[in-house]
């Protein structure tokens, strides 16, 4: 197998995250501008903010606490509410434990993302039905693809799913705080991969392995394309209106990420 096409799904990833991310945070700055203009109180913003996420922030936080739990570490407070930091930055969530170590420490953080990350890819196939949307579009079925874009909206719920969606991806990301244990076991794996790169298992590496590991890259840049488009779909339409408040009110703001 070419080294080029092992790493593809590595660069399709790179290339999905990277714009979710820079999205996710000018999104999240749209809304917080737009509310904050609208009502003018800082705490009213705060609490709306966290209510329209709060669907989000439930499975992310629940999501830490449930493998906590698994992995055998003792949970100590959980909560929903929103907070403000010390540094300006608004804390919608948090679950406090007992540190595992390293490795565990790291599942823990990385379980927002799995749990997001399947809820995603289950309602694009399900619900929203956005995966044989792309498939025409892959297969360049426009005429197909742009008549099922049309009947969308008229799928049962499907406004309801739209915005469970946005709100899960939106918030699924890890926290600085769930990487701070990474470094750990990404050396450690790193270790191990030199090791048997060494040991001249390479080639039976990227003939056996490399395949899966494509896949798996690949299925998880397509969720993250996705929403990806979902942030910015709602971005453009947040945008204006923030613009046009400012231009009605004579007041605009720097909302935090």
């Amino acid at each position: 197998m070419d080294l080029f096409l092992a790493l593809d799904g590595l660069l399709w990833l790179t290339a999905a995250l990277v714009p979710l991310v820079i999205l996710q945070r000018l999104l999240h700055r749209e809304i917080q501008a737009v509310l904050l203009i609208s009502t003018r109180r800082i705490g009213l913003t705060q609490v709306l903010f966290a209510v329209l996420f709060f669907p989000g922030v439930f499975l992310h936080e629940l999501s830490h606490f449930v493998m906590a739990r698994l992995l055998g570490l003792r949970t100590r407070r959980f909560s929903l509410l929103p907070q403000a930091t010390e540094d300006g930055r608004l804390q919608l969530g948090y679950v406090e434990m007992v540190s595992g170590g390293a490795w565990r420490d790291s599942l823990v953080g990385l379980a927002p993302l799995i749990s997001g990350a399947l809820f995603v890819a289950w309602a694009a196939n399900g619900p929203l039905q956005l995966v044989p949307l792309w498939r025409l579009a892959r297969d360049g079925y426009w005429e197909l693809f742009w008549m099922g874009l049309r009947l969308l909206p008229g799928l049962p719920n499907f406004w309801v799913w739209f915005y469970l969606t946005f709100v899960v991806s939106s918030t699924m990301l890890p926290s600085a705080a769930d990487r701070q244990p990474w470094l750990a076991p990404a050396l450690g794996l790193g270790a191990l991969l030199v090791l048997a790169l060494l040991a001249g298992a390479g080639p039976w590496m990227l003939a056996n392995l490399a395949p899966l590991v494509d896949v798996f890259l690949s299925s998880l840049a397509a969720i993250f394309g996705l929403s990806a488009g979902v942030h910015l779909l709602l971005w453009l339409p947040f945008l204006l209106v923030h613009r046009l408040l400012t231009r009605l009110t004579g007041v605009d703001v720097e909302a935090g990420g």
